[in-house]
């Protein structure tokens, strides 16, 4: 995740970062400027159509096309930036259940008692670090020691590997639990921590698995891109070549939020406005390591 300064404005005006559209869109921009001045070429040179009035009425069309368009950009990146949002709301979710759980194992846990202390130490900054990996890949693959922990063999790298963490956390726990080292009242508890992992899990499954519908997302698309190109049209006659850094800046602006929309609908990945899951995680680390 791209991390500024909120408060600056030198550098949103002067310097391109890698989370910029403009050096995405740049080579569509100057193809959209050249075709508009061929364009206003054809139509005021070639063609004289200025002389047809019907011409000059096509920008009327556009007028009210801009504002539908408008409203379908707002939607889109509305919905995007939801699913963003709802993403950071399950991760910190995550950092607030682990912390939680590391907590109340601490205050159960002799200071003494190493094994079991050792194990939620590495287990639980595990799950996150395994959601990370599950969400940003399509197979999980995690450094597993299994001489010090011989339980890890029943893991399969192939199959859910969160699922799989949780369920040992949860072994852990009943083994804890029937050596009388938790009452009832701590395993229900702690049994609802490890239970609300795999609702975060679900939550964050749901999001990257359900995109934006096929149709709608092409359609925006298309619609933008018969707007960019029929644009100029109408406007030659009121711009004259003045029409081609016009049009050009419109097509900055409707094609940039598309851009944005596209980036961050999935939280998840690794682009520069995506979630920042590793430092996440590596935060839970730190502070179970901190409080066990």
């Amino acid at each position: 995740m791209y991390v500024y300064d909120s408060k600056t404005w030198f550098d949103f005006k002067f310097l391109l970062s890698k989370a910029d559209t403009l050096r995405k869109m740049l080579p569509i921009l100057i193809m959209t400027f050249i075709y508009c001045g061929v364009i206003a070429y054809l139509e005021i040179e070639v063609l004289e159509l200025s002389k047809n009035s019907w011409v000059k009425n096509i920008n009327l069309l556009h007028s009210t096309l801009g504002f539908v368009i408008s409203l379908l950009v707002v939607f889109r990146t509305n919905t995007a930036y939801d699913r963003w949002w709802e993403g950071r709301k399950l991760w910190g979710s995550l950092v607030n259940n682990s912390r939680n759980l590391a907590i109340k194992l601490s205050a159960v846990l002799e200071s003494e008692d190493k094994e079991y202390r050792n194990f939620f130490k590495k287990y639980i900054p595990m799950y996150a670090e395994s959601l990370r990996l599950h969400l940003q890949s399509e197979s999980t693959r995690l450094s597993l020691d299994m001489k010090e922990h011989p339980e890890l063999h029943v893991l399969e790298k192939d199959k859910h590997i969160p699922n799989q963490v949780a369920k040992l956390l949860y072994l852990k726990l009943q083994q804890m639990f029937k050596e009388k080292i938790l009452t009832e009242a701590h395993f229900i508890t702690l049994n609802n921590e490890i239970s609300s992992f795999t609702d975060i899990c679900g939550g964050c499954e749901r999001i990257k698995n359900t995109p934006i519908p096929y149709s709608y997302n092409s359609f925006i698309k298309r619609f933008i891109a018969v707007y960019i190109i029929t644009l100029p049209i109408g406007y030659v006659f009121q711009l004259g070549y003045y029409v081609a850094p016009l049009v050009t800046f419109i097509a900055y602006v409707l094609g940039s939020l598309e851009l944005i929309a596209e980036e961050i609908e999935d939280p998840f990945g690794g682009d520069p406005n995506d979630l920042p899951l590793q430092k996440i995680s590596n935060n839970i680390h730190k502070h179970i390591n901190e409080i066990l």
